[in-house]
């Protein structure tokens, strides 16, 4: 297997906590990625690790020690309530528009010999939306030995061929090394190129993802909806957010002056990052 080996990346380790709303906003708009500090306590971290490793996992193609388990929503306790973060949700809506909706939950463990992920961008998944957002929130210290977060700042504003988001790169000479404490979140744009760096510890990495996106903004094929049995055992502020996968509102046929124009789009506004 070939490793990642000739790039020696910046480590983007600021202190993050002082950013402000709408710094917050530009950070996503602009550079693709943000980070968010503190945001699990010590007992929800350990209530965290002890929910997911009882999971069965299955190994990625390129190395059994990139380990995933889906649908951890369905879960309950604690890993059901990361999907409704109370600080999470509402800069979400802030980002996105009021109405999210949250489209996927999984688990991920990059173990010791695990080779590292290549850049790609989740928007060439199959079925992906047309704007969403990962959170990631990582169970375990992001060290520069323990897989940590790895991105290709504004790569999600690029047109180039280059961008074409079902494109991988083993490694790209303007990435970015992310490190942050445990309980921490990345959020990333799913159009920015990311991935992460080999796991060269003795520790497994742990992370729990939620993707979510507005409501407009409906898949690129049709999804399977939620099983509703499945969805009536989700606390009500938690299946507020898993509305129907499909839901989209565009609307092809309204002419180019319809009578119910909006006057003002604060989410259009420049101003938006200068939001406090």
């Amino acid at each position: 297997m070939v490793e990642l080996s000739t790039v020696i990346p910046r480590v983007d380790d600021r202190d993050w906590s002082g950013l402000t709303l709408g710094e917050r906003i530009r950070q996503m708009e602009v550079e693709g990625y943000l980070l968010i500090p503190d945001l699990l306590s010590e007992e929800q971290i350990a209530s965290l690790k002890a929910q997911v490793a009882t999971l069965q996992t299955t190994g990625a193609d390129y190395s059994e020690h990139q380990r995933t388990a889906g649908d951890v929503m369905f879960l309950g306790g604690e890993i059901t309530e990361l999907a409704a973060h109370p600080m999470i949700v509402p800069f979400l809506r802030s980002l996105l528009g009021e109405d999210i909706i949250c489209t996927s939950g999984a688990y991920a463990r990059s173990e010791p010999g695990h080779p590292g992920m290549v850049l790609h961008t989740d928007s060439g998944e199959q079925g992906a939306p047309r704007e969403a957002v990962r959170v990631l929130y990582y169970l375990t210290d992001l060290t520069p030995e323990t897989s940590p977060f790895r991105v290709l700042p504004r790569s999600n504003l690029s047109m180039h061929a280059a961008a074409n988001p079902f494109k991988r790169y083993l490694e790209h000479p303007d990435e970015v090394m992310v490190t942050a404490k445990a309980g921490s979140a990345v959020l990333i744009n799913i159009k920015v190129f990311h991935g992460n760096y080999p796991n060269k510890s003795d520790q497994v990495r742990e992370m729990i993802a939620y993707m979510y996106r507005p409501g407009w903004g409906g898949p690129g094929k049709h999804i399977d909806p939620w099983d509703p049995d499945r969805l009536a055992k989700l606390p009500p502020h938690v299946r507020e957010l898993f509305g129907d996968p499909n839901t989209h509102y565009d609307d092809f046929h309204r002419g180019n002056r319809p009578p119910d124009m909006a006057h003002d789009a604060p989410g259009l506004s420049p101003l938006r990052w200068d939001r406090t």
